[in-house]
């Protein structure tokens, strides 16, 4: 299976922005290892400033596609009203070396998310320099997750997840997370029509080098945005449809003031991600390993993402087998109607011949 959609390299990018019938205040905020340019645009002349970033992580792209309809938005009449209340500072691609090879890390193999500390990137002193220089009122962190989780227990999947992530050790609830939980709680709320049931939250586990930990700890409201998954959607069209609508449901709420008519108890009411789902499951499979076959066995498959040309490739491959698998599953089938030959040799990670 391939996706033309979700590769979003920055010279892809670039493309998109000058196909629009309008010119976006641009400036450079620094430069990535291999000397790009780090792009942002300031919209607004609001009090109430929100600083938003997304790709950095190179291959979580949905986030930054749904900034395009972000755009147009802010350029109809009631974005334009919204962004009376609000400046915006956005940087769509935080990663341009990563999000053109289609990899999470940066050039130098460093998670960007993982070096709000040490600072040891350019890309990471670029975002901090426009933290400290633009001092948002609020921060949206866009990523996008695996096809693997689900919103609670053995729920559905996990369309949208947040966080409003911990500024201590001990998860203290700061005015800074309260206020991000507060947000969350009322996206959560308006979305649930569109998507019941399907919007997960993650761990809050403190990690001091995590840039949303970092930036909550030092008092700004940060919330995660993340960008998951809806039925066979591998492409990330719906979600990304409502990404954009949580964004906006989101800004519209902080120049309102209307989040702060939401509690944290309704915040911790959202369901915590579990690891529930794999892509595929193929029912009624022989397993073939180095310690003998097993019959009739429940095969799961992962999809690993692999960049080839301008497209990303869904490889298939083999994850676990049982008699009867706890996972659940996007899609599934028997054997018969997805294996060109009846019998497996299973070894995890190795790539599995269907269809």
């Amino acid at each position: 299976m391939i996706s033309r959609n979700r590769y979003l390299s920055k010279q892809k990018w670039d493309q998109l922005l000058k196909a629009l019938p309008y010119q976006l205040p641009t400036s450079v905020i620094g430069h990535s290892v291999l000397n790009q340019p780090i792009y942002a645009h300031c919209l607004g002349k609001g009090p109430k400033k929100v600083l938003l970033w997304s790709q950095m992580h190179g291959n979580e792209s949905t986030t930054t596609r749904a900034l395009l309809d972000l755009f147009n938005h802010l350029h109809s009449i009631s974005g334009a009203k919204l962004l009376e209340g609000l400046t915006l500072l956005i940087i769509p691609q935080l990663n341009p070396d990563g999000s053109s090879a289609y990899n999470r890390l940066n050039r130098n193999n460093i998670d960007l998310n993982r070096d709000a500390l040490d600072l040891s990137q350019p890309e990471s002193i670029a975002l901090n320099e426009v933290f400290k220089s633009f001092s948002p009122d609020f921060c949206f962190n866009l990523h996008g997750q695996r096809s693997i989780f689900a919103a609670g227990k053995r729920g559905k999947p996990a369309t949208l997840s947040f966080l409003s992530p911990a500024a201590d050790d001990k998860k203290s609830l700061t005015p800074a997370r309260v206020k991000a939980m507060q947000l969350i709680a009322l996206i959560n709320n308006n979305l649930q029509k569109f998507i019941p049931n399907q919007i997960g939250r993650y761990d809050d586990t403190f990690n001091s080098n995590c840039v949303g930990d970092r930036f909550t700890s030092l008092g700004v409201p940060t919330i995660l945005y993340e960008a998951g998954h809806n039925s066979l959607d591998y492409d990330r069209n719906f979600t990304k449809k409502m990404i954009f609508n949580a964004l906006i449901t989101g800004l519209n709420a902080i120049e309102n003031g209307d989040y702060l008519n939401y509690s944290t108890a309704e915040y911790n009411q959202i369901p915590e991600n579990q690891k529930d789902y794999v892509d595929i499951l193929i029912k009624n499979v022989d397993i073939k390993t180095d310690t003998g076959l097993f019959k009739n066995q429940e095969l799961s498959v992962l999809y690993h993402e692999e960049k080839k040309g301008e497209s990303v490739y869904f490889k298939p491959v083999c994850h676990r087998f049982s008699e009867h698998s706890e996972l659940l599953a996007h899609s599934v089938f028997n054997a018969d109607q997805i294996l060109k030959v009846s019998m497996v040799e299973f070894a995890e990670g190795k790539t599995i011949d269907i269809f």
